[in-house]
């Protein structure tokens, strides 16, 4: 049976999931229903993930043994829940969810899995998912967050401050939506928030949300906005570059994911 990848999974018949390639990769994105401020949509975080993803796609050999799994698109955002338009589900029922995807490949024998994750609020979430993983179905499960990638070039015109502070709602954020999205954003509502956490920073103190005493906050703690960062800074020119350096880090990734050994076997001979 002559199958076309990469593809979606829900596109797949039962029939042609159950034939897929021994070093076939599914990918999932996470993401989050959330307040963004005034100048971002509630889907950024999700819109960034997919946005990502899909450039990903192009940077992939031809016939490479990808599926896209169906999104995670309202993820764990109790840390934005006290503003209007918030959705969030608790953080046991997206282990659940997670785990129950993760099962249901390794039924299908697919037992690669890269998380595609655009939402911090998720990451504790996906290590407990991803080791259960690990264990009870033997899988290969990476994480991918992109904000914890190296930064590139580009990013080296905005202030360490912005780099390091700026993260929701910021610079960064910005600048990919008005790249992938453009026609999404709020551009007349464009502004500066500082956060709370810079502040600390500035006076010396150890204990903040980036702090080596790192704080449990909440959206409000950081600034009354619920976003941090200079929005104005975030151009579709700095977006354009962001996506492209993210979006080939994640590309390599899946293609190293793919050659990875399974668990309790040697090396595979699936090329890159």
């Amino acid at each position: 049976m002559s199958l076309s990848l990469p593809c979606r999974w829900q596109d797949l018949t039962s029939v042609e999931t159950g034939v897929l390639p021994g070093d076939t990769v599914a990918a999932m994105v996470l993401g989050a229903i959330e307040q963004h401020g005034a100048h971002l949509p509630l889907s950024t975080d999700l819109d960034i993930g997919e946005g990502l993803l899909a450039a990903a796609l192009d940077g992939l050999p031809d016939g490479f043994p990808l599926v896209t799994l169906p999104p995670l698109a309202v993820g764990a955002s109790q840390e934005h829940a006290n503003f209007c338009g918030t959705l969030t589900l608790p953080h046991e029922t997206v282990i659940t969810l997670l785990e129950a995807y993760g099962a249901a490949l390794a039924r299908a024998g697919v037992l690669r899995l890269v998380l595609v994750n655009a939402h911090g609020g998720n990451s504790a979430v996906m290590d407990i998912a991803a080791l259960r993983l690990r264990h009870r179905h033997g899988m290969i499960v990476v994480k991918y967050h992109y904000q914890r990638s190296p930064l590139p070039e580009a990013a080296t015109v905005l202030p360490e401050t912005e780099l390091r502070h700026g993260y929701h709602g910021g610079a960064l954020e910005t600048a990919m939506m008005r790249h992938l999205y453009p026609d999404r954003i709020r551009a007349d509502r464009l502004d500066h928030h500082p956060s709370s956490g810079a502040d600390r920073a500035a006076a010396g103190n150890r204990v903040g949300p980036e702090a080596e005493g790192n704080l449990a906050w909440l959206a409000e703690d950081l600034n009354p906005a619920g976003v941090v960062g200079d929005a104005r800074r975030g151009t579709a020119e700095l977006g354009e570059r962001l996506v492209h350096h993210y979006a080939g880090r994640l590309s390599r990734l899946l293609q190293e994911t793919r050659t990875m050994p399974l668990p309790g076997q040697g090396s595979t001979s699936a090329s890159p």
